[in-house]
Order: structure tokens, then C-alpha cells, then sequence
């Protein structure tokens, strides 16, 4: 394992633990408004949002918000590894199928994402983001290179600096409970 990928581990560890403890329902209504109001100007039609892992954001009154507002919200279904996430139809009446690492995803027809949510376990000032160590994420934005791509964290996930990857792609946009934050994108 590299010097790189070591240290990742280990910060993935310490802030899953942070973000784990750091839960507060005002600041999951504050990140939930401030998405669906970035969402909704953006005028993108068709969003790649998520189900939620235990200790993240649960975004499922912001898919059903972005829904009645007459979105398209998109799930991801995870593949095997090595492959990039394929996004499935949601509508709250969806069924809801068990995929891979504990993961849900509706039984809709695949389709191609215009915005795409990024979950993060933490993220820096220069747009990068610490994921949870399977590349599906950096695999994905790739495959949707003319999506709008949009990080979502907590304010408290913040670092000063994250090691970075060839493959790792910054994102130049972050949405926390505080608002948007347009990196620096490098």
C-alpha cells in the first residue's frame, strides 16, 4: 500500500467516527435546504441523488422535496468494483431492492444523471473529497463528464487539507448547512 493510500485509510477511520458522532438534525435541514435551493436554480432536470449509509446525510425528504418539484431523482445502484454507479428512476412509491455493501436502490429504469450528488466523508477548500475508499464515486464522474457535480458535507467535515490521487477529480462546488462553497478546484 502507498504512503498515500495508508494515510487515507487511516483518515477515513477518524472521520467516520466524526461524522458518526457529529449528527444534529438542524444542520441535516440546513444542508437539505440549501441543496434543494442550489438544485432548483441550477435548472438541472435530472439528479443523481442517494440513499443514505448509516452516518451519512439522510437526503430522502430532499429527493422527495426535488420530486414534487418536478425533478427526476435518480439512485445509485452499486456495480462490482471496478465499475462506475449506474443511476435508477426514484419515486417515493419506488420498491426498494438490497444492493452491495448495505446499499438500497429502486427498481426504475437506468438513466443519465445532468447533477450529480457527491457524498463525502470529508472535503478541503481546494474541492478535494475523502470517499470511502472504493473509487466508485471517481470511476462515476468520469463516466458523466458533462454533469454538474456537487459535494455534500457538513460544515464539521472540513479539513485543511486531504492527500490526493491522480484519479481523484476536485469538485468545484461543496454544499454544507452553512451554504456553497466554490473551490479553489485543484
Amino acid at each position: 500500500m502507498t504512503d498515500i493510500r495508508a494515510e487515507k485509510s487511516t483518515l477515513r477511520r477518524c472521520w467516520r467516527e466524526k461524522r458518526l458522532a457529529g449528527s444534529d438534525p438542524a444542520a441535516l435541514a440546513g444542508l437539505e435546504e440549501a441543496l434543494l435551493s442550489h438544485i432548483l436554480r441550477s435548472g438541472a432536470q435530472t439528479i443523481a441523488s442517494l440513499w443514505p449509509l448509516p452516518g451519512e446525510p439522510d437526503l430522502r425528504a430532499l429527493n422527495r422535496s426535488l420530486h414534487e418539484a418536478g425533478r427526476n431523482v435518480l439512485l445509485p445502484e452499486t456495480p462490482p468494483r471496478g465499475e462506475a454507479l449506474e443511476f435508477r428512476l426514484w419515486a417515493p412509491q419506488a420498491r426498494m431492492i438490497e444492493g452491495r455493501f448495505g446499499t438500497f436502490h429502486p427498481d426504475g429504469p437506468v438513466m443519465s444523471p445532468d447533477l450529480i450528488l457527491v457524498p463525502m466523508l470529508a472535503f478541503d477548500r481546494k474541492g478535494h473529497r475523502l470517499g470511502y475508499g472504493g473509487g466508485y464515486y471517481d470511476r462515476t464522474l468520469t463516466a458523466f463528464p458533462n454533469a454538474i457535480l456537487v459535494g455534500f458535507a457538513f460544515s464539521f467535515q472540513e479539513a485543511k487539507a486531504l492527500p490526493v490521487e491522480p484519479w481523484d477529480i476536485p469538485l468545484p462546488l461543496i454544499i454544507t448547512e452553512r451554504g456553497a462553497l466554490h473551490t479553489s478546484g485543484a
